[in-house]
């Protein structure tokens, strides 16, 4: 009896203890399994709070409530360019235009500014254009396109820093509070 207590004493001493530096068995673990699995989820959590562009949580509400009005006004902007297509005249095409102008400048600013998701480029394009038209219409130079890029040029590369410094602090708010369902 006294051999094989001292014989289990034995196997317990001769046992290897496993090198920490050493790679894991090849044996899978469930426990090894899910760690990687938290890992893999924070890692994503992480990237995805570090994201500039793209979508952070859900569309903010329209200023109507319920209502899509500028989704409409779209609607109705597109259906007035296939009228103008059909039957002409330049005073349908402008309220094509307008109407849905106005639609799409609601939406983004709209989502830029809750810091949704980014529309620097555009926001800042629409006044730069309109700035460059006029320059073009006061100087009443349209054979060069100097004046127009001399004014549309400074126009929306101070707007899309202003704007994107701006998306950027709405942004953030929206990470780190995000707006309660």
């Amino acid at each position: 009896m006294l051999a094989i207590a001292v014989a289990a004493q034995r196997s317990k001493r001769s046992r290897k203890r496993r090198n920490r530096r050493a790679a894991p068995r090849a044996v899978p673990s469930q426990r090894r399994e899910l760690r990687a699995a938290r890992e893999l989820t924070a890692d994503r959590e992480r990237r995805r709070g570090e994201r500039t562009l793209g979508t952070a949580g859900e569309r903010p509400p329209g200023p109507f409530g319920g209502l899509p009005v500028s989704e409409i006004a779209i609607f109705a902007g597109f259906v007035a360019l296939v009228v103008w297509l059909i039957r002409g005249g330049t005073g349908t095409l402008i309220a094509g235009i307008t109407a849905c102008a106005l639609g799409v400048i609601e939406v983004t600013a709209r989502e830029h500014f809750s810091g949704y998701r980014s529309h620097s480029t555009l926001l800042a394009g629409i006044p730069a254009i309109a700035s460059g038209i006029a320059m073009v219409e006061l100087t009443g130079e349209r054979r060069g396109n100097a004046p127009m890029l001399a004014v549309a040029i400074p126009v929306f590369a101070i707007l899309f820093w202003i704007l994107r410094k701006r998306f950027m602090i709405a942004r953030q708010a929206r990470l780190a509070r995000p707006p309660a369902p």
